[in-house]
């Protein structure tokens, strides 16, 4: 018997459709391969040759596609028509927000309407001109306008008055090279008949100019040729090296005999005026010690005592009849950029420092113990940014210059009756009056600082300031601006302003050694 055939057995749908998946993926792949060879580059040697490379081809990007979203949360059915419309109009609105986005945005644009939304972004109005307050030399603040349209009689005669001082006329500000170097600090000499200027600078040169010459009258036939110009007079000037590092501070005695000087190599020096001899009044003990100090005074009740600021953050007292009786405080971790005593009660002291502080002490009253004895301090005031300086008028105002762009005048008006243990709260330390001032002085400009007339002969308080325009202004005790001084020649900052104690002679310092000098 042959055996029998067996039949192929019929192949199912399953394994059919296997088969037909095999084969569909296999023409996937293969087309996947030649493309991939199409794409990619072969590898080619570098030519020798150096050949412009041509521009890519820019690539078209794809349209925004709208975020997915579940239909079935939405209780939409998958293909449902509704579904499709619902991802058409997504898909439209997706594409249209894109493309605003990167629209170009024509005509004027308005700060309030272009400023970026966010906790950290400032969106103040005045944000743009707080960032935007370099100087523009020569723009005035205060013009001849504002004087004329006063309405009080009292403060518009001040302001012609103060407004009315003239530029010294002798020499030109380029001519009175004062110093070698940068002027970090100015004096007069108490004398009121004869202008008599100091100033120091940042290497410890200190230059006097006595404003009572005039600038002889040079006449061409002088120089045997009437072609040529003359030669320019140079003002007598005179220089001396008291200090090895910057000059901060000058004061002068009742007497007009001396002058004292403080300066960043830790040392105080007694310039005899008659005798030109300088003595060394302080220093540490140990020239390895370094105590640069910012800033010195000498109060009218006593001028054997010197007191002194550091950038150390210390306030110290010294006696000057005896060398070793010297009392220093460490008032704040942060520098002490100046202070000043209160010309009729002495024994208050403002210090202003890099901590932002104000500070009001008595140093009648000294507390704590071993190097924590501190005097007692009565009151405080914190700025936005560090404060420059503060100084005390006669009349109990100080007033302080800060990075915030201000100058701030504090009133005390009764500082005469505090007793011991007076506490100023912070109501009484608010500032009386608050100027807009631009004091960013940068790397190259001396710090600006107020400076009171100490002795006016009006019994009118008022003070000098260098302006970044390249004035200087003179304020009242109650903020009214009296005047902007100016004049030809002055190319320069007058960052260093200093009254004469009692005339009305304002001197301004540049940071190229000049002086300027208004009478």
């Amino acid at each position: 018997m042959s055996p029998v055939k067996k039949e192929k057995a019929e192949m199912s749908a399953f394994e059919r459709k296997r088969l037909e998946n095999i084969a569909a993926n296999q023409a996937i792949l293969k087309d996947l391969s030649t493309s991939a060879e199409k794409i990619i580059p072969k590898p080619v040697s570098k030519p020798k040759s150096t050949t412009t490379r041509k521009k890519a081809t820019p690539v078209k990007r794809e349209e925004p596609r709208p975020t997915r979203t579940s239909s079935r949360i939405a209780g939409l059915e998958a293909d449902s028509e509704t579904a499709k419309r619902k991802a058409e109009v997504d898909y439209e609105f997706a594409k249209e927000q894109a493309k605003a986005k990167k629209q170009r945005v024509s005509g004027d644009l308005n700060f309030n309407d272009i400023v970026v939304e966010g906790k950290k972004w400032n969106k103040d109005d005045n944000f743009l001109s707080g960032i935007m307050r370099g100087a523009q030399p020569n723009v005035r603040t205060f013009t001849e306008d504002d004087i004329q349209e006063t309405t009080d009689e009292g403060l518009k005669a001040l302001r012609e008055k103060m407004s009315g001082l003239q530029l010294y006329e002798g020499y030109e500000p380029n001519q009175i090279k004062i110093t070698p170097e940068r002027i970090y600090s100015l004096g007069f000499h108490p004398s009121p008949e004869k202008p008599l200027i100091f100033a120091g600078d940042k290497m410890g040169n200190m230059g006097i100019f006595d404003a009572s010459q005039t600038g002889p009258e040079v006449k061409a036939e002088d120089n045997g040729d009437d072609e040529e110009e003359p030669d320019t007079p140079e003002p007598a000037i005179t220089a001396l090296k008291l200090h090895s590092r910057t000059i901060t501070s000058f004061v002068f005695p009742a007497d007009g005999n001396h002058l004292y000087s403080g300066s960043y190599d830790s040392s105080v020096r007694k310039f005899d005026l008659q005798k030109g001899l300088a003595v060394e009044v302080f220093a540490p003990a140990s020239l390895d010690e370094d105590l640069p100090i910012s800033s010195i005074a000498i109060p009218s009740t006593d001028p054997n005592l010197l007191y002194f600021s550091t950038l150390e953050g210390s306030f110290g007292r010294h006696d000057m009849r005896t060398p070793s009786n010297t009392e220093i405080w460490q008032l704040t971790d942060k520098k002490i950029g100046g202070f000043s005593l209160h010309p009729l009660h002495p024994h208050l002291v403002a210090t202003a420092s890099l901590d932002r502080m104000l500070k009001i002490w008595d140093l009648r009253s000294i507390k704590g113990k071993g190097d924590a004895r501190v005097p007692d301090l009565m009151g405080e005031h914190e700025s936005r940014l560090s404060v420059s300086h503060a100084s005390w008028s006669a009349g109990g105002h100080v007033a302080t210059a800060s990075y915030d762009d201000t100058i701030k005048i504090h009133s005390f008006p009764s500082a005469g009756s505090f007793k011991i243990g007076h506490d100023l709260d912070s109501d009484a330390m608010e500032p009386t009056s608050i100027i807009k001032h631009n004091n960013q002085t940068g790397r190259w400009v001396t710090i600006l600082k107020p400076q009171w007339q100490e002795r006016p002969e009006d019994g009118i308080q008022k003070f000098v300031i260098g302006n970044m325009n390249r004035f200087v202004d003179v304020f009242s005790s109650d903020g009214e601006q009296l005047a902007q001084l100016s004049g030809e020649g002055i190319t320069a900052v007058p960052a260093v302003a200093q009254f004469h104690p009692t005339r009305d002679w304002v001197a301004g310092g540049t940071a190229s050694g000049k002086l300027c000098l208004w009478m």
